[in-house]
C-alpha cells in the first residue's frame, strides 16, 4: 500500500490553512492533478459531507466518490476517496507552533483490482506529487491570499 507523510512549517496560523484545505474552490491551485471537487450535500462542511474528486494526470482523466471522515477546524482535516481501482485516504494536521503552523500531510493509498498493477508506479510518484501540494498550499497560506 502506497504511503507518504511530509511536516513543514507555514508561517501563517493554522485557521488560515484550514480555510484554504476546506474551500474546495481552491482546491486546484494547490493541487495539481485536481480539476476540481464537488460538494454534494448542502451546508457546511462536516464530517459524512459527500464529495466527487475530479482529477486529471498525464494518462487519464475520472472522479472518485469521496466524503470528509475527519473535520476539526484549524485542526485535522481529512477525506477518504475510492474508485474501482484505490481507496486513497488524504489527511491533514494542523497545529500552532507559536509563529505560524507546522503542518502534516499523510496519503494513504489501497489500489484493488487492476490498480494493484500501478502500486509500483503510485510509490514512486506520491512524494513529488504531495511535495508540490504542500509547497503550493504553503505559499497560497503565506501570501495571506483572501479566502
Amino acid at each position: 500500500m502506497p504511503h507518504f507523510s511530509h511536516t513543514l512549517s507555514v508561517s501563517a496560523p493554522p485557521q488560515e490553512v484550514f480555510a484554504i484545505m476546506d474551500d474546495f474552490t481552491k482546491t486546484p491551485q494547490w493541487l495539481s492533478r485536481c480539476t476540481g471537487i464537488d460538494k454534494l450535500d448542502s451546508g457546511p462542511n462536516e464530517v459524512g459531507t459527500k464529495l466527487t474528486y475530479h482529477y486529471h494526470d498525464s494518462r487519464r482523466t475520472g472522479t472518485m466518490d469521496g466524503e470528509i471522515v475527519a473535520r476539526e477546524p484549524a485542526r485535522h482535516f481529512a477525506m477518504k476517496f475510492s474508485d474501482k481501482m484505490m481507496d486513497v485516504t488524504v489527511d491533514f494536521v494542523a497545529a500552532s507552533d507559536g509563529v505560524g503552523t507546522t503542518l502534516t500531510h499523510t496519503i494513504d493509498i489501497a489500489t484493488k483490482g487492476v490498480g494493484k498493477v500501478f502500486s509500483p508506479l503510485i510509490k514512486r510518484q506520491l512524494p513529488n506529487q504531495t511535495l508540490d501540494a504542500m509547497t503550493k498550499l504553503k505559499a497560497m497560506a503565506e501570501s495571506g491570499m483572501p479566502r
